[in-house]
């Protein structure tokens, strides 16, 4: 989700039914990149970042597409 400056994304990272966090990343837009810069990363239970999603709606932060990409998982190389 994004408020056009910045961006939020919400990334499931345990989920058993005792126990839902999330990862939460957030970012900043420069005008020069092709991504947002990466500011900080937190876990949150889920009830406190459905409390987030909800206030940054309330904020007029509208849903956006991913904006990071994962990174590739190194290739391995096999010796024969």
């Amino acid at each position: 989700m994004s408020d056009g400056r910045q961006v939020l994304h919400f990334k499931p990272v345990i989920w058993r039914r005792a126990q839902q966090e999330l990862e939460v990343t957030s970012g900043e837009w420069l005008s020069d990149q092709k991504a947002p810069l990466l500011k900080r990363r937190q876990r949150l239970s889920r009830e406190k970042a459905v409390a987030l999603w909800r206030q940054r709606r309330s904020e007029g932060w509208t849903p956006c597409a991913p904006q990071w990409q994962p990174p590739q998982p190194p290739q391995v190389v096999l010796w024969r």
